[in-house]
Order: C-alpha cells, then structure tokens, then sequence
C-alpha cells in the first residue's frame, strides 16, 4: 500500500511516518523542509522535497498512490495574523493543490488535518462538529477553507476524504521553533534555557491537549474505516481541558505575566464522540503522563 504524506518532516507528521513504516506501507514524504526537519525524516521513506504551492511539480508525485495524509501547513495563528498572504498560500492553495492532485491520480482517500481553531470562540463547550464554525484569524479561516474543499471535491469529482480537527497537539518533536510555537512548546523551550514560563493574560484560558500517539491512531483508523470518506469533520482531542497554568505548573520554573494576544480562543475542549462512533477512536494518553514523556524526551526529569 502506498501512501503520501505531506509535511512528512514535521512534527506530526514524522510521527505518522514512522507509524505507517512500521505497519508496512510504502511512504512517500513531501516536505519543503520550511518548518520540517531533515532529522525527523524516517530513512525508508522515499523523500520529495518540493512545495505544495507549486502543482506541476507534486502531481507527478501521487501517480499510483492509494492514501495522502496532508498535513503540510505553515501552522500558528500569530504567524498567520502577521503574514496572512504567506499563510494563505500555504494553507489554502496548498491543500487545493494536494487535493487536485489525489483527484487527478485516483486515491482512495485524503485524510486532511485540520484543527479545533475553525471553530472560533463559541457559547458552549464542548465543541462539536456541527456548531457554525467562526474563524477569529487567518489560519483558522484557511483551515476551514480546506475542510470545504474537501467537501467540494467529495461533491463534485466524488475525491473520498475525511477531515481531522486537532485540538493542541504536543509529544517529542514538538516545535521550538520561532515565536509562533505552542504554549508546551514555549514553556519546555524557557524552561531548557534557564529562562522564566511566560503566560500570556492570566493564565486561566484552557485547552484540549491531545498526544501526538494518539493523533497518529487517529489519522490511521479515519484511513482505514469504511464509515468516512464524504469530507467529514471529526474532532481530535483528549475530551478535557487544562489551563496555561496548570501546564506551567506540571513543567516547573519561574513564572511572569505577559499582556494576551490578539486571535487565540479563550477555552477549547473537544466533544470526541463522533470519533468514537466513526473511527473507533479515543484517547490513551493523560496530560500528566504527556508532559511527563516529553520531559523524559528531553532529559528534564532529572
């Protein structure tokens, strides 16, 4: 079985290089190495350096290719609310072009990764999949953008997909990169370098953080069911939330205040049921265990 996936040099998405090599499949990344890593790259994957904005040159690529796993994406709100044209570029043509590319070569199914951004800040929680989604930056919107691409392209060229929203994913690998990396990431980064945990507003603002373990089983059970396939949107989260503070707390160090920035929700938490009911799904990995693995990871349990 041959499979694509893009962004295979990423955080995500080494993980799920790694997972499906050792299941046997062939695998095919496709990586501009933006915000990949050359050291993430699985060595039995056939590895592509080329970028998804440019079709001509990832079409020849899914010829004879069964699954396409897209998770290339220029990632974070701050840096598409900075540069929302580059964010779109990437985040919106590119998965247009990824999903011209599996209709042209006949693939089964794309399995696309969106996330929990699309749904913007809303009355109630938890989220789940049918609220009107209400976009508060330009990376949520070209999430979204993409999620009905996929619908489009079930509706009018019959392309199977199936649309996967991520609620804060972390593990090893995670981002330290930029000033556009999440929240576990900027706290294990100051805490690696002697510095203070900065928390944006109070602290108190919350979120779903799901294992990156667990996001793999996702990608793979939504590749393998018979009940997905017509651009549907599953959450992806552990089904409860934590604050800022309390991922600050379970990390260590000393802790200042900074003034909240613009375009991130308040509160998120998934409702997980649809991937439960359709994908057989739900998480194995508690917060505490998480934080605790990714700290072994980088040898800060001692």
């Amino acid at each position: 079985m041959k499979v694509i996936v893009t962004g295979g040099a990423g955080f995500i998405g080494s993980h799920l290089v790694d997972a499906l090599i050792e299941r046997g499949f062939d695998v095919i990344i496709i990586d501009n190495l933006s915000t990949g890593k050359k050291e993430n790259l699985n060595p039995k994957a056939n590895f592509y350096q080329e970028d998804i904005r440019d079709l001509e040159k990832i079409k020849p690529i899914f010829n004879g290719v069964d699954y396409v796993f897209h998770l290339a994406a220029r990632p974070r709100v701050p840096y598409s609310v900075e540069f929302p044209h580059e964010a779109h570029a990437n985040n919106a043509v590119g998965t247009l072009h990824v999903l011209i590319s599996a209709r042209d070569a006949g693939v089964k199914k794309v399995i696309f990764s969106s996330s929990s951004s699309v749904y913007g800040d809303q009355d109630k929680l938890p989220l789940h999949e049918e609220m009107i989604s209400t976009p508060k930056s330009p990376y949520a919107l070209q999430k979204f953008i993409g999620e009905q691409y996929c619908r489009l392209f079930y509706e009018l060229y019959g392309l199977p997909s199936v649309c996967l929203r991520y609620f804060n994913v972390y593990g090893p690998r995670i981002s330290f990169d930029g000033s556009y990396i999440l929240v576990i990431g900027k706290f294990l980064q100051q805490r690696l370098n002697n510095e203070p945990l900065t928390i944006e507003g109070d602290g108190e603002q919350t979120r779903d953080f799901t294992y990156v373990k667990d996001v793999i089983m996702a990608n793979i059970l939504a590749a393998e069911s018979d009940k997905v396939g017509k651009a549907e949107t599953i959450n992806i989260g552990a089904g409860n939330n934590h604050s800022v503070n309390k991922i600050a707390d379970l990390i260590g160090g000393e802790i200042i205040n900074l003034p909240l920035r613009q375009g991130d929700m308040r509160h998120t938490l998934a409702d997980i049921a649809r991937a439960k009911e359709l994908l057989g799904w739900e998480p194995t990995v508690h917060i505490e265990e998480g934080i605790a693995e990714i700290k072994k990871w980088l040898g800060l349990d001692k």
